[in-house]
C-alpha cells in the first residue's frame, strides 16, 4: 500500500494541473493602420469574385492609385478581368472623426463607413454591381486587415501588395439572401 502525505498529493496535484495548461503564446505587438497609410500612393492587387449560389467567378488584376489631400482621401481604382473587361472606379472618402472616415464610389448606394481599429480597417457599404448570371446584386462590402471568417453567400478577397514584406488581404463579402 502506497502512502501519500498531503504535501505530496497537494504537489503531485498542483504538477499535473501544470501539465493540463497550454502556455500563452508571445504576441508580438500590432502595427496600427490607418486608411490614408493604407490607400495612399501606388498599389496593385489580385483577386476572384465567387458567388456560390450561382457559381460564377471572375479573377481580376486592380491597380489602386491614392492622394490625400486634407481630410480627403480619393483613391482611383482600375480593375482588370481575366474576360478581357476593364473598369475604373473612384472612392472619395472624408475624415468624420479620431480613427472614423465617410466615402462614396461610382456604385455605392449611400455612404460608406469607415472605422479604423488597432491593425485593422473596416470599410461597410452597399454596391450596385452587375454580376455575370444574376444581374444587379445589392452587395455589403467589408475590407478586413486580417483573415475573419465572414459568413457570405458572396465573397471577394483581393491581395495587395506594396512590397515583398507587406501584404494585405481585402475580404468583400454580401450575406446570404433573405
Amino acid at each position: 500500500m502506497i502512502l501519500l502525505s498531503r504535501r505530496s498529493l497537494l504537489f503531485g496535484s498542483l504538477a499535473l494541473a501544470a501539465c493540463a495548461r497550454v502556455p500563452a503564446s508571445p504576441q508580438r505587438p500590432l502595427r496600427p493602420i490607418r486608411l490614408e497609410d493604407a490607400f495612399t500612393g501606388r498599389a496593385t492587387g489580385q483577386g476572384v469574385f465567387r458567388v456560390t449560389l450561382t457559381g460564377s467567378e471572375r479573377r481580376f488584376r486592380a491597380d489602386l492609385n491614392g492622394r490625400l489631400v486634407g481630410d480627403r482621401l480619393t483613391v482611383v481604382e482600375d480593375f482588370f478581368y481575366d474576360d478581357g473587361e476593364e473598369n475604373t472606379l473612384t472612392w472619395v472618402f472624408d475624415r468624420a472623426g479620431p480613427g472614423r472616415w465617410t466615402g462614396r464610389r461610382d456604385d455605392t448606394v449611400g455612404f460608406a463607413e469607415v472605422v479604423e481599429r488597432g491593425d485593422e480597417i473596416r470599410l461597410s457599404y452597399t454596391a450596385d454591381f452587375e454580376s455575370v448570371k444574376t444581374g444587379s446584386i445589392p452587395a455589403l462590402a467589408s475590407i478586413v486587415f486580417n483573415d475573419l471568417p465572414i459568413p457570405s453567400e458572396m465573397r471577394v478577397s483581393l491581395y495587395v501588395s506594396r512590397s515583398d514584406s507587406e501584404r494585405i488581404l481585402f475580404t468583400f463579402a454580401s450575406p446570404l439572401p433573405a
